[in-house]
């Protein structure tokens, strides 16, 4: 099946120092850039992330510190990624809730403030659990019929890009329109419907700090920890300014601080 596109979208993959948004770093960017006309642009960088690489992640995933030694870094990568990237949408296994935001804290480290809000965010491991509830190699052999161990290298992002391009094409083929018998089991080929599918929760920063709620039937940024969680952002910015300072100084990701800032702005030049 051939993607329904309106624009570029990026299927793709990372390997990293760890799961810390805030501490680690990719070792590896696999992508496959999809056009609306089926043309298909692959691409595969190992990374320095100027940090050891602990040895259960070499064990994992046959990168080592010799092997990104002499590569560049993810700030000397940056300006290329991201002008191969702007005006796409997204699509990953777990991207949603890792790879998207890691991969926009590397950006801002960089100092590029790539908006993925202006994104369309497709996370075939979020269908996956929605309707069937395993793993991408589980996925692999769902809907492609065959065990990925015999097709792939475990745990290399440019193995599991193409695995994850090759479960997306097989969910649209299982829950095509017609194709299926169960009513609730049905995905339209629309990048828009699949965005909106692949959502797991009202985030407004990746890392969930601050969230979308209904206030008096208003939908609203609230914070989602500490002292102030339940409460409209915006009104926690008025009455404790400090607290503003405070995410700025802490050990929150950039995202989040990002959010938080735009959110400031946006409430300064509406009092003016």
């Amino acid at each position: 099946m051939k993607l329904n596109l309106q624009k570029p979208l990026v299927v793709f993959d990372l390997e990293t120092t760890g799961l810390d948004l805030v501490k680690d770093r990719v070792i590896q960017i696999s992508y496959i850039k999809v056009y609306p006309d089926g043309r298909e642009e692959r691409g595969n960088e190992i990374v320095n992330p100027e940090r050891l690489i602990p040895a259960e992640v070499e064990q994992l995933t046959g990168i080592t510190n010799a092997d990104v030694k002499n590569k560049p870094t993810f700030k000397q990568l940056a300006a290329s990624l991201a002008e191969k990237f702007s005006g796409c949408d997204f699509a990953g296994f777990n991207s949603n809730h890792f790879d998207i935001p890691l991969l926009a804290e590397e950006f801002l480290r960089a100092g590029i403030d790539f908006d993925f809000q202006k994104s369309r965010l497709i996370d075939a491991q979020t269908i996956f659990h929605k309707m069937e509830r395993r793993n991408l190699a589980a996925a692999y052999k769902f809907y492609c019929g065959r065990n990925m161990e015999d097709d792939f290298e475990a745990h290399r992002a440019d193995q599991d890009t193409e695995a994850t391009y090759r479960v997306l094409m097989g969910e649209l083929d299982k829950y095509a329109p017609g194709a299926n018998e169960e009513p609730e089991k049905v995905l339209e080929n629309d990048m828009d419907k699949l965005a909106e599918f692949s959502k797991m929760n009202d985030n407004v920063d990746f890392a969930g700090r601050i969230v979308w709620a209904d206030i008096n039937g208003v939908r609203t940024e609230v914070f989602n920890f500490g002292k102030h969680k339940g409460k409209p952002v915006a009104d926690v910015l008025r009455f404790d300014p400090g607290y503003y300072s405070w995410i700025l100084g802490g050990e929150f990701t950039y995202n989040t601080k990002q959010v938080l800032t735009r959110i400031r702005l946006r409430e300064a030049n509406l009092n003016r």
